[in-house]
């Protein structure tokens, strides 16, 4: 069992690579390690999925209690020796058993 979060790099990504997660930098080796095609990070982290109509309306009217937890990961990093910068990159949850 794996008990890292994964976020998929985008393909031809190179080092160096520079971090954000929700806007905060973030340093290799403290919070997250550079794997192959990846980044892993030990702590959670959760990504909302499409939300359906009825959690929709709840937000909209500003009803308490519907905003759950979101993260969003950013990543700068280069391609043929040019800065590019991904966002809200996907965050994949540890396999189960």
């Amino acid at each position: 069992m794996s008990d890292r979060w994964r976020v998929p790099l985008p393909r031809g990504a190179e080092p160096p690579y520079r971090v954000f997660v929700n806007g905060v930098p973030q340093a290799e080796g403290t919070d997250y390690e550079v794997e192959p095609g990846a980044l892993a990070f030990s702590r959670p982290l959760e990504q909302e999925g499409r939300l359906g109509f009825w959690r929709w309306a709840l937000m909209f009217f500003a009803i308490a209690g519907v905003y759950r937890r979101h993260d969003s990961v950013d990543v700068q990093y280069t391609v043929d020796g040019r800065d590019r910068v991904a966002t809200g990159l996907e965050v994949r949850p540890p396999k189960e058993p």
